[in-house]
């Protein structure tokens, strides 16, 4: 019956996209995923100035931490949605995280008198946590609540809600962080989530009112399966591989360049309040230029040329980036560089990437995407800043000749990406798993 309704459904959809009934759980989804990403881009600047407190050479034990944190909480993670309904486990998880951020606060009131790298470590594995279990879970969530249909209609929409509070919460942070200081902007991160809570039991109200019977089935397909099957999967696979090797040479870019803008809060901005606004200025001008090119760029680029040439084209344009960076040799030029490079990373790279693994079959997607977005990132970064920190202190590498390195970095993941064209997943378009 259910199934026979959404066929209905879709012969009526109006020009909007939208079926009347619709509406509020839009709404919802769409306020739900602007305040999951503003409460994100609100701790992201203090976690930054944090970091920038101690300098890059706390780094490699931060990224270390982070790398087996996250070994060991992954496959938990995965237990425990596949074990407890989305709709309740993701309600609890909420409010576990907005009790962490409220214990956080006497913490950073009393960040002049704590152990500076303590706390910068603590707080670093923990974004990391919260990254796992509060924002990567929107969409698991999102999908619950949804048929595939309407997936397909109102995803985008949704998705806008996120690219706004991506803007929204950088901005928060500039404007009230001279005002109530850092410690408080916690306390505005757990109101944020505070809200996406009521919109998490709202939606799921209207979820119980709309159910989507007959994609039960997909919902736990999505989540089944093990963390290390993953793992064997992408040695496996030449495609899977080249996949895992361009997020590693990504990390490349991606980990110098955030080296460089800790150690620019460093020298520059001694004082907290000043490192927050900085960071929180870098987050909106690169989460600006990412709206920008998912709205003027990217789609044009997957449609018309395909996620190839859209991998291969921004990684020559941070290779070029990184060119200049050495060129110049200024050390605020890494801040430009940072909106470049990551504005490019995630306003056409990753969607183009994520494009990528529905060449695969379902359970390859989900189990290899998942070893390649946990396991491969966190290691790279491990790595990356390692050798960064290994070709100060042995080879006293300057700035310069990092982003040389870099840059070569950058040419081989194109080179690699270009060479996806030969596998058999690309070769054959028209597949059974396009």
């Amino acid at each position: 019956m259910a199934e026979q309704h959404d066929k209905t459904a879709v012969g009526q959809v109006p020009p909007t996209g939208v079926i009347r009934g619709e509406w509020s759980a839009l709404v919802l989804a769409f306020i739900y995923f602007f305040l999951v990403l503003a409460a994100y881009y609100v701790l992201r600047p203090v976690r930054e100035q944090l970091a920038a407190a101690v300098g890059s050479q706390a780094l490699p034990a931060s990224y270390l931490a982070t790398f087996l944190t996250t070994l060991v909480l992954t496959p938990v993670y995965g237990w425990l949605v596949a074990r407890f309904p989305r709709k309740i486990f993701v309600p609890v998880v909420y409010l576990f995280f907005i009790a962490n951020l409220i214990a956080f606060i006497p913490a950073f009131e009393s960040q002049g008198t704590l152990n500076p790298h303590m706390l910068n470590t603590v707080f670093f594995v923990w974004m990391s946590v919260f990254n796992l279990f509060v924002v990567a879970v929107f969409w698991s969530f999102i999908a619950d609540v949804f048929s595939v249909d309407q997936a397909h209609r109102l995803f985008s929409m949704i998705a806008f809600g996120g690219t706004l509070g991506a803007i929204a919460g950088p901005l928060l942070t500039k404007w009230l962080v001279p005002v109530i200081g850092i410690a408080a902007l916690l306390g505005l991160s757990a109101a944020l989530l505070g809200g996406a809570l009521a919109c998490i039991l709202a939606l799921v109200a209207w979820s119980r009112r709309h159910p989507v019977a007959q994609d039960a089935a997909r919902n736990e397909e999505v989540i089944g399966g093990g963390f290390w099957t993953g793992a064997k999967q992408v040695f496996a696979s030449p495609f899977l591989f080249r996949l895992a090797v361009l997020m590693m040479l990504g990390d490349g870019v991606g980990t110098l360049i955030y080296n460089l803008q800790t150690d620019i809060g460093h020298k520059f901005f001694p004082d907290g309040v000043a490192r927050t606004d900085f960071y929180a200025s870098v987050d909106l001008a690169t989460n600006v230029l990412v709206a920008v090119l998912q709205i003027v760029v990217t789609r044009i680029v997957l449609t018309r040329f395909g996620p190839v040439v859209g991998i291969v084209g921004t990684e020559i344009v941070k290779a070029l980036t990184l060119v200049t960076l050495a060129l110049l040799g200024y050390p605020l030029a890494a801040a430009g560089a940072l909106i470049v490079t990551r504005g490019g990373a995630y306003g056409v790279e990753k969607p183009a990437t994520d494009s990528l693994y529905t060449r695969v079959d379902r359970e390859t997607r989900y189990k290899a995407k998942g070893f390649i977005d946990t396991a491969v990132w966190r290691l790279g970064d491990v790595l990356v800043v390692s050798a960064i920190q290994l070709l100060r202190d042995w080879f006293h590498a300057n700035n310069s000749a990092l982003a040389l390195i870099s840059a070569s970095a950058a040419l081989c993941a194109a080179w690699i990406a270009w060479r996806l064209k030969t596998t058999p997943e690309l070769a054959h378009r028209s597949g059974a798993h396009r």
